[in-house]
């Protein structure tokens, strides 16, 4: 089969398309024909390695210290048809849709894959959503559904989403709102037109307005991208506020974790579980038009690099999807 691999950290360059041995399925695995896929700000990171130093020596250890080694695949999200079955799989068929998310295995960037329907977030998909934008639940979706458990929303909760025009922003936008939320996303001037088409009460852009000074203390903040100050946020906070970070920093663990001990006002940095029920929530949110994909663009797998760059520059809005069949890597 056809495959991105990358042999070396670096920039988007180092991807290249290649031909690699076709995986087959095991014990409780299925092989799944891939369809769509996405680039997330994690796949870009994997494959220049930038990473927090706390986080970086574990996962370097784990995908090869000078280069790539268990790991040569990005890919977190992935949609697609059911081709095999391994001897021990009783629950999902050949030519079952489904949508998967191989987490730290990753794979999606690949004609096939295969999972463990026992140990990783797999779910049929309804033929009323498309593999493009089922693609975009896993890592977007499981996360932002997450975080959303997480801020315990209650009708009229008055929620601050930095980051609210990412992968998993876009996706916590409309579920706070599902759920009776008050929502103010903030992110970029030219992004806040598609923040308010999907739910958002209030927009704030970043590089004009601090939300730290404009008076209103919220029940929430949520910092979907790691960029948001501490004390600045605690700061907007009412009394019994709840800062849940879904990128923190060292210091800002260290920080939370005393100010949750001696203080009404809680942080909360724990990180998502994949788990095939959430999968089937989010599926079933998307039935229902509870929630939607928010799709910037759509490359054929033979434009990855062009993928990243474009992952890379800041500038998308919601998800950057890359579509997968033989055709698509010439």
């Amino acid at each position: 089969m056809k495959a991105v691999v990358f042999e070396r950290y670096g920039p988007p360059e180092v991807l290249e398309i290649r031909e690699v041995e076709t995986p087959e399925p095991v014990g409780n695995e299925v092989q799944v024909q891939i369809h769509a896929s996405t680039v997330v700000i994690g796949d870009c990171e994997f494959r220049s390695f930038r990473f927090p130093w706390w986080f970086w020596v574990p996962l370097r250890l784990y995908s090869g210290v000078l280069k790539p080694k268990r790991v040569r695949v990005l890919g977190q999200d992935l949609a697609g048809v059911v081709t095999k079955v391994g001897q021990g799989v009783n629950n999902f068929s050949i030519g079952d849709q489904v949508i998967a998310a191989p987490e730290v295995r990753m794979g999606g960037h690949a004609e096939f894959v295969c999972i463990n329907v026992d140990k990783k977030a797999i779910s049929i998909l309804p033929n009323s959503i498309g593999f493009e934008a089922a693609s975009t639940l896993p890592t977007g979706g499981l996360n932002a559904l997450h975080y959303i458990r997480k801020a315990k929303i209650e009708t009229g909760t008055r929620i601050l989403i930095i980051g609210a025009a990412g992968s998993i922003g876009s996706y916590a936008v409309q579920l706070a709102k599902d759920s009776g939320a008050e929502v103010t996303g903030v992110d970029r001037s030219d992004k806040l037109d598609m923040l308010l088409s999907i739910g958002a009460d209030n927009v704030i852009d970043y590089e004009r307005e601090d939300y730290s000074k404009n008076g209103i203390q919220y029940d929430v903040i949520l910092d979907a991208v790691g960029k948001s100050s501490y004390s600045k946020s605690l700061r907007s906070l009412n009394k019994n506020g709840r800062y849940i970070l879904a990128n923190p920093r060292v210091s800002q663990m260290l920080r939370g974790f005393t100010r949750s001990l001696f203080s009404t006002k809680k942080v909360f940095f724990e990180f998502a579980s994949y788990r095939r029920e959430d999968l089937d929530e989010l599926i079933k949110m998307c039935s229902e038009q509870r929630i939607k994909a928010v799709i910037d663009r759509v490359y054929p797998i033979k434009d990855i690099a062009t993928a990243h760059s474009y992952v890379d520059s800041g500038d998308k809005n919601g998800h950057v999807v890359v579509r997968i069949s033989a055709s698509d890597f010439e």
